[in-house]
C-alpha cells in the first residue's frame, strides 16, 4: 500500500508540476484564456486582473506540487490540492458542456486538449487525490519545517522570476503557430479533411414595434425602407469537424484598407514586422526605429491600435491587424519579427532586440 500510496503522489505531484510549468512558459496566454470564460460568464471587469491571477494560479499550481513530493506540509497541501482540481474539473466541465468554450487551457498552446479529456483527466486526479487524503495518515516521513520552508520557498521565487522573464523576453518554449522558422502562409493552408461550420446569416429588423429575423436568402415579399435594420449575425447550421488552419485570423491592411499581406508575402526583400497591439508612450519608439532602419530597408508596424499609430508613428509604413492575432504573434508589445517572404527568420521581443 505503501509503495502504492507514493507512486500516485509522486504522479499526481509532478503532474500538477508540469502543468503549472507549461503554462509559466507564458501566462500571457492563460490570462487571455481567462478573459475569454470571464466574457462568457458576462463579467469582462475583472480582464484587467487576469494578468495577475495567472501568475498566481501558475505559482500555486506548481507549488503547491513541489509541496506534494517533499509531503511539507501534508495534509494542508492535499485539501489545497482539492480545492484546485476541484475549481479545475469546474471549468473543464463547464468547457464540455457548454460549449462555449473550445479548450480549457489546462496544458498551455504547448499540449492543447479537447475539452472531454481535459475534464477526464481531471476527474483521474480528483479521485488520486482523495485517495491520497483519505490515507494522509498513513504517511510517517517528516521533512524538517525549516527544510520545508526554504525549498517552497525557492521555488515560488523561481517561478515569480521564471515568468517575470518571459513577460519580458517572449515564452522559453514557442508554441503557437508564428515561432521563429515558421512559413506563415503554409499554416494559413486548410488541412487536408477539414470540414468548415455551416453557416447562415440572418438579419434582424424592426417594423412597427415588432422584430423580424430573416435568413439573407429569405426576405419577405413585402419587404421595404419600413423595416428597420437592427443587427447581423452568423448562426451555425451544422458543426465541421474542428479541423482548421493552425493561423485563420492573419491579414494586414493599409490605413487606407489595402490588403497587403500576399505582397509581402512575395517580395524577394528580407523586411521586418513590428507587432504591437497598442501603441503608447510605454515603449521608446524613436530608438526602436532608429535602430531598425539602420539595420533593415523595409519596417513594417502592425496594430490594432490605427489612431496611436498615425498620432506617434506618422511617417511609418503603418499595417493594421486583427488584434486577437496580435496577441497570439507577439506575446510581448512589441516584437519584431524579420521575415523573409513569409517565412519567420528571427523573432525578438523589444528588449532583446535592443541588446541585441
Amino acid at each position: 500500500m505503501q509503495s502504492f500510496l507514493k507512486i500516485l503522489r509522486w504522479s499526481v505531484g509532478i503532474l500538477f508540476i508540469f502543468s503549472g510549468l507549461i503554462k509559466a512558459n507564458d501566462p500571457l496566454g492563460l490570462s487571455y484564456k481567462m478573459q475569454e470564460f470571464f466574457d462568457v460568464w458576462g463579467i469582462p471587469f475583472l480582464t484587467d486582473y487576469t494578468l495577475a491571477f495567472a501568475i498566481f494560479m501558475n505559482v500555486l499550481e506548481i507549488v503547491a506540487g513541489v509541496a506534494l513530493i517533499i509531503q511539507f506540509p501534508y495534509k494542508q497541501t492535499l485539501w489545497l490540492l482539492l480545492g484546485l482540481i476541484v475549481f479545475f474539473s469546474f471549468l473543464t466541465g463547464y468547457a464540455l458542456f457548454s460549449g462555449k468554450i473550445k479548450t480549457c487551457g489546462c496544458f498551455g498552446d504547448c499540449i492543447p486538449l479537447t475539452p472531454k479529456a481535459s475534464f477526464i483527466k481531471d476527474i483521474i486526479l480528483f479521485i488520486a487525490i482523495v485517495i491520497l487524503l483519505f490515507n494522509q495518515k498513513k504517511n510517517k516521513y517528516k521533512l524538517h519545517p525549516a527544510l520545508g520552508i526554504i525549498i517552497l520557498l525557492l521555488a515560488t521565487a523561481g517561478v515569480g522570476y521564471g515568468q517575470n522573464y518571459v513577460l519580458n523576453h517572449l515564452p522559453i518554449v514557442d508554441c503557437l503557430p508564428y515561432k521563429m522558422g515558421n512559413d506563415i502562409a503554409e499554416k494559413m493552408k486548410t488541412p487536408a479533411g477539414a470540414v468548415p461550420d455551416s453557416i447562415a446569416i440572418q438579419m434582424e429588423f424592426t417594423k412597427a414595434g415588432k422584430d423580424y429575423v430573416f435568413d439573407v436568402n429569405h426576405f419577405p415579399d413585402n419587404f421595404d425602407s419600413t423595416y428597420v435594420f437592427k443587427s447581423r449575425k452568423e448562426v451555425i447550421i451544422q458543426k465541421g469537424n474542428g479541423v482548421k488552419a493552425a493561423i485563420d485570423d492573419f491579414y494586414l491592411n493599409t490605413l487606407s484598407g489595402v490588403d497587403t499581406a500576399s505582397y509581402l508575402f512575395t517580395t524577394a526583400t528580407p523586411y521586418v514586422l513590428v507587432f504591437a497591439g497598442k501603441i503608447d508612450n510605454s515603449i521608446n519608439w524613436v530608438a526602436l526605429l532608429a535602430k531598425l532602419h539602420n539595420k533593415h530597408k523595409l519596417v513594417y508596424i502592425v496594430t490594432a491600435d490605427k489612431t496611436g499609430a498615425i498620432n506617434q508613428l506618422s511617417k511609418e509604413h503603418i499595417l493594421i491587424g486583427d488584434i486577437t492575432m496580435i496577441k497570439t504573434a507577439a506575446r510581448v508589445w512589441p516584437t519584431v519579427f524579420v521575415m523573409n517572404g513569409s517565412t519567420i527568420m528571427q523573432k525578438l521581443s523589444y528588449i532583446d532586440y535592443m541588446n541585441n
